[in-house]
């Protein structure tokens, strides 16, 4: 991921041996949505869609930006 204030390139957090497992600076695949909002410039908290009558939150509560990528 490169763009909207995200340096190309960088790695963050590390895996076990053959790649299974992160080990280091685990992330959830809502912190990853969180932080592609963020940098699109939306609070991830705030944006809402209609899903089967109700509104719903791509990051539910539990996703937080990853701030190491906007280093």
């Amino acid at each position: 991921m490169a763009g909207g204030g995200i340096k190309g390139g960088q790695v963050i957090g590390t895996t076990d041996e053959i790649g299974l497992r992160a080990v280091e600076d685990r992330a959830h695949v809502h912190d990853v949505h969180a932080t592609v909002l963020h940098a699109l410039g939306l609070n991830h908290i705030n944006v809402t869609f209609l899903h089967n009558g109700r509104s719903e939150r791509p990051t539910i509560v539990a996703g937080e930006v990853i701030k190491k990528a906007f280093v």
